[in-house]
């Protein structure tokens, strides 16, 4: 016999149940749609697309540092040269 269903409120999805329960097209959440990707990428299973999604967002982090210490340098070139040329 299938457990009644509760109010959202007290209902804890699973991971079987989140795995199980295709997300709604046109869903408002983009965090859902990536999730949805990343699972349909590596063929619903939920360990790989985890740590995919983990991969991209440090590759994305580190790539933002570095671009962030190369603005840095350059402001700071250009400071130095406006300072000189006084």
């Amino acid at each position: 016999m299938p457990e009644p269903v509760r109010p959202n409120a007290e209902r804890r999805p699973t991971e079987r149940m989140m795995l199980e329960e295709p997300i709604a097209a046109g869903a408002a959440c983009p965090v859902e749609t990536i999730a949805q990707a990343y699972l349909d990428t590596s063929h619903g299973d939920a360990d790989i697309a985890l740590r995919c999604a983990i991969t991209d967002a440090l590759s994305d982090l580190l790539e933002a540092e570095r671009r962030a210490r190369e603005n840095s340098r350059l402001i700071s070139r250009g400071y130095v040269r406006s300072a000189a040329e006084r």
